[in-house]
């Protein structure tokens, strides 16, 4: 049971990027689904509109613009960010490094520490957990997390089960020490006997691409078609799975932290489907007032879902002190629970390319 605990660390400013083709999920591939079959999986998992990157529009490219957005906004020095870490499972290439590739797009100097992270939909708050950990090391001044995914590129079109679920998006987050933050507490959790659950089988070092990982083919008796490339999910495992260890999770992390569920300003959830987070949410007694949602209109973004839920739907609400509990979960699996005072954090309007 991994329970951190941070002090004097906090996200001091946000931006996000969504790309600008809108997908009505209503309309889409009625050239395969039929409507009656789209609106029956359209209304049970709640995602009407979605957000796709053309082909040549990477996760590197949103993460871009919303870091020279955040960059803008908050007249940042470039010579003051001495670590950029960037989260993502659709990279540009599998190497070099994008982050370091960022680095020199966005004119950082050549001091700046540049990593990736590959996680997936709880890897926001896992990021961030490194970050502070990072920032807590008095030779670090201000950091930038940029977790971008483009989640439209890895699933078929013709697999109906994810074809409707997920979207592109990126945020910047930055990221500086200041005794007005407090206390962060972060839990976080794995379990890869899970693995299979969500997964892309082929394309990597375990299962090379061919001819074979690449050819697309019927996977069941309802003639979804996807290739071994190409994402696949285990979705009521997932959801027996997510609504056991979720809601222990957050009631393990309150007791060690001492807090009060009832006491957070917002709860900010992975917007994985509709009825999952309805249910946690039930599950849990939480307010609905105080779950912000946004997989109506940007769909599952995997990690990004998180940030951008922030910077979606609280800007104009982070006046203060505001205390955010974020849960997340998913690919792996790994699942990822946060209490993280936000004081004044400056949001941005999301940037559309």
């Amino acid at each position: 049971m991994a329970i951190i605990r941070y002090k004097n660390v906090g996200i001091t400013a946000m931006a996000a990027a969504v790309p600008k083709r809108v997908i009505d999920n209503y309309k889409y591939d009625l050239d395969i689904w039929s409507e009656d079959e789209i609106k029956k999986v359209v209304d049970k998992v709640g995602v009407t509109e979605r957000r796709f990157a053309d082909e040549h529009t990477c996760s590197s490219d949103l993460c871009f613009a919303a870091a020279e957005k955040l960059i803008a906004d908050n007249q940042i020095y470039r010579n003051e960010i001495d670590l950029v870490v960037f989260l993502s499972q659709t990279p540009d290439y599998r190497m070099p490094a994008t982050s370091i590739l960022l680095q020199d797009r966005l004119g950082l100097p050549m001091s700046t520490m540049a990593f990736d992270i590959s996680l997936g939909c709880s890897g926001f708050i896992s990021a961030l957990s490194i970050v502070y950990a990072m920032m807590q090391n008095n030779g670090f001044r201000k950091a930038l997390l940029l977790d971008g995914e483009t989640r439209s590129k890895v699933y078929s079109r013709k697999d109906r089960r994810e074809a409707f679920i997920f979207g592109d998006a990126g945020v910047a987050a930055l990221i500086e020490r200041n005794e007005k933050f407090g206390e962060s507490h972060f839990s976080l959790n794995s379990d890869g006997s899970r693995g299979e659950l969500i997964m892309i089988p082929g394309g990597g070092y375990r299962n090379m691409s061919s001819v074979e990982t690449l050819r697309e083919k019927v996977v069941d008796e309802y003639g979804n078609i996807r290739s071994d490339e190409h994402g696949h999910m285990n979705g009521a495992d997932v959801f027996n799975f997510v609504i056991v260890e979720v809601p222990k999770d957050i009631k393990r992390l309150m007791a060690a932290s001492g807090e009060d569920i009832q006491d957070m300003d917002y709860y900010v959830f992975h917007q994985a489907n509709a009825f999952i987070n309805n249910h946690i949410a039930k599950k849990l007694k939480l307010d609905k007032e105080r779950i912000p949602w946004t997989i109506q209109k940007y769909g599952n973004t995997s990690s990004v879902s998180v940030p951008l839920t922030i910077v979606s739907e609280l800007k104009g609400k982070m006046r203060g002190n505001k205390k955010i509990m974020m849960s997340a979960f998913g690919v792996g699996m790994a699942w990822a629970t946060a209490i993280v005072p936000f004081v004044n954090c400056k949001i941005s309007e999301i940037v559309e390319i």
